[in-house]
C-alpha cells in the first residue's frame, strides 16, 4: 500500500475539499478583498499581508504587464487603496528590468496623503535606499496631488512620513510657480522654520487669518453667510470642529455642506440630524447622495450605503441611499432565464468587518451583494446558507437595503453542497456569494450539472478555493459582475482590466 505517492487533495480552513488556485488567481481574489493589516477568520493580518506581499512579487516576475494592470486597476476601478500601495512597492522591490516601475507607483497614488502612505510602507520595509524609478513614480504623483488643500488636510505632526519628508526624500519638480512656494512651505512647516507664508498661498494665508481669531468670537462668523469664508480657507468639517472647540450646530453644518465632498456628507448624516439641520438642508444632501454622477466620481463600495442606512436615525435619507446604491451596483447585470443565489451567512463571515474603519461584516457584503443580484434577474430565487439553508423572500420592485437589514440571519457553519443540493432546480445559472470555506468532503460545484454556469463571488481571498473550472470573482465593489454576460456570450477573458 503506498505511503506517500497518493493523491492529497488541499484543504478549506473549515476541511472541505478544496483547489489550489495559480498565482495569478490567488492574487486576484486576495488582493480585491484584503484591507491590509487587519484580521480575518481564518488568518491574522500578519499572515495575510505575507502572503498578499510574495503573490505580488511571484507575479511581478512572471508576468510584470499582467501585475502592472492589476495594480492600477485596483486603485482605480475596484478603489482598494491600501492593497494597491503594499502591492506597488513589492512590485518595485521585485522588479529587476528597467520600465513600468515609475509609471506603476504613479498610478497608485491617487490622494495627497498616498505618497507620505508608500513611503511609511517602503521604509519599514526596505529601509532609506529608495530605487530612482520609485522616487520619480512618487515624484510625478506629488506634483499631481499636492496643493493648498492637500497641504491643509493631509500633513500634520500625527503623520510619520510628513508631505516635507516625501520632497526631501523625491525631490520632484514642481510644476507651476506657485508649488515652488507650496514645496518651500511644507519643507518649512516640517522642520519648523515658518517665518511667514509666501504670499503666493492665498488658502493657507487664509486658514492662518482665522486661526488667529478669539476662540470666544468664532462662532460669530456663522450669524450671516460663512461659506465663503471657509472655502477660502480650506476647511473641513473637521477642521471647523477643532476651530470651535465645541459641538457643530444646525446653522455651522448648513455653512459647511454646500463644500462637503460626498463622503463627508455620507458619513455624517446621523450628525445633521442629531444637529437638527432642516428638511431644505438635507434636501440638497439628498439630492447629492443620490446623483449617479456623483456616486460615480466618489468611488464609494456599495457597502458604504448600507453602513449610512444603518447608521441614519430619520428615513428622509433612505430614498436617497437606495438610489445612491443603486448606481453604485451600476455593473450588476440584469440575468436573463433562472439564477439561484446563495449567500454565506456562516460564522467566518460575520467574524471581522471589511475593514477596521467599517462596522459592516463579510456576511453584511455577502447579502447586498447577492440580494442586489436576485432583484436585478429576470426570475431568481435567493437563499441563505450555513448549517442550514433557507430561502430569502423578495417581493417584485424591493428596496435592497430593508431587505439586506430585516431578512437575513446568521447560519453558523458552511454546508455549501446541501444548500446546493436542497435549492437546485434546474436553473440557468448559479452565483454563489461567499468565503468559500465550505467543509464538505466533494467540490460543491460537483452538484450542478457541468454545462451550467458557477459563478462563485469571493469575499475573502483565502489560499484555496471551493470551485474547479468554474468561474470565480472577488472583492467589495461590483467591479467585475459585468463580467458574467461576456462569459455566458463565450468570451474568455479572466481579468476585468
Amino acid at each position: 500500500m503506498a505511503k506517500f505517492n497518493v493523491l492529497r487533495r488541499p484543504k478549506t480552513h473549515e476541511g472541505g475539499v478544496g483547489v489550489k488556485r495559480d498565482v495569478k488567481r490567488e492574487l486576484f481574489l486576495l488582493a480585491v478583498a484584503n484591507m491590509v493589516g487587519e484580521h480575518t477568520f481564518y488568518e491574522t493580518a500578519g499572515e495575510r499581508d505575507n502572503r498578499f506581499a510574495q503573490l505580488v512579487r511571484s507575479a511581478t516576475v512572471a508576468d510584470p504587464e499582467w501585475t502592472a494592470r492589476l495594480l492600477g486597476w485596483l486603485r482605480g476601478s475596484a478603489n482598494m487603496r491600501s492593497a494597491s500601495i503594499v502591492g506597488a512597492a513589492e512590485f518595485a522591490h521585485a522588479r529587476t528590468e528597467p520600465g513600468m516601475t515609475r509609471q506603476v507607483v504613479n498610478s497608485v497614488l491617487q490622494r495627497a496623503d498616498e505618497p507620505g502612505e508608500f513611503l511609511s510602507y517602503w521604509l519599514a520595509m526596505y529601509g532609506r535606499v529608495i530605487p530612482k524609478p520609485v522616487k520619480r513614480g512618487i515624484g510625478d504623483a506629488v506634483c499631481r496631488l499636492y496643493d493648498e488643500r492637500a497641504l491643509l488636510k493631509w500633513d500634520s505632526e500625527a503623520r510619520g512620513v510628513r508631505m516635507g519628508d516625501v520632497l526631501n526624500l523625491t525631490h520632484p519638480k514642481p510644476a507651476e510657480g506657485w508649488q515652488g512656494a507650496l514645496f518651500t512651505h511644507a519643507l518649512d512647516r516640517r522642520y519648523g522654520n515658518v517665518a511667514e507664508i509666501p504670499t503666493g498661498l492665498p488658502m493657507v494665508n487664509a486658514r492662518e487669518e482665522l486661526l488667529a481669531w478669539p476662540v470666544e468670537r468664532r462662532r460669530e462668523l456663522f450669524a450671516a453667510d460663512a461659506t465663503p469664508t471657509l472655502k477660502r480657507a480650506g476647511m473641513t468639517w473637521e477642521s471647523v470642529a477643532g476651530w470651535l472647540q465645541g459641538p457643530l450646530t444646525a446653522e455651522v453644518w448648513a455653512a459647511l455642506i454646500p463644500t462637503m465632498g460626498y463622503m463627508a456628507l455620507l458619513r455624517n448624516l446621523r450628525n445633521f440630524d442629531r444637529a437638527g439641520v432642516s428638511d431644505e438642508v438635507a434636501a440638497t444632501v439628498a439630492r447629492k447622495l443620490a446623483d449617479p454622477e456623483q456616486v460615480a466620481r466618489s468611488r464609494q463600495l456599495p457597502m458604504r450605503f448600507l453602513s449610512a442606512f444603518r447608521a441614519a436615525p430619520s428615513l428622509r435619507w433612505a430614498w436617497a441611499l437606495e438610489q445612491a446604491l443603486n448606481a453604485s451596483l451600476a455593473t450588476v447585470p440584469s440575468l436573463p432565464g433562472r439564477t439561484l443565489v446563495l449567500v454565506d451567512r456562516s460564522g467566518s463571515m460575520f467574524y471581522s468587518t471589511v475593514s477596521a474603519k467599517s462596522d459592516l461584516t463579510r456576511a453584511d457584503a455577502a447579502a447586498l451583494f447577492g440580494t442586489a443580484i436576485a432583484l436585478r434577474a429576470a426570475k431568481a430565487d435567493l437563499v441563505q446558507f450555513g448549517t442550514t439553508a433557507s430561502p430569502v423572500k423578495l417581493r417584485a420592485g424591493e428596496s435592497v437595503l430593508p431587505v439586506v437589514r430585516d431578512r437575513f440571519d446568521s447560519l453558523g457553519g458552511t454546508d455549501t453542497i446541501g444548500a446546493l443540493k436542497q435549492f437546485y432546480r434546474r436553473h440557468d445559472r448559479v452565483v454563489i456569494v461567499t468565503d468559500e470555506q465550505h467543509s464538505g468532503s466533494t467540490l460543491p460545484t460537483s452538484v450542478v450539472p457541468g454545462g451550467v454556469p458557477v459563478y462563485t463571488w469571493n469575499l475573502a481571498g483565502y489560499e484555496f478555493g471551493h470551485t474547479e473550472g468554474r468561474f470565480t470573482f472577488g472583492g467589495l465593489s461590483d467591479a467585475a459582475f459585468g463580467m458574467v454576460p461576456l462569459l455566458e456570450a463565450g468570451e474568455r477573458e479572466a481579468w476585468p482590466f
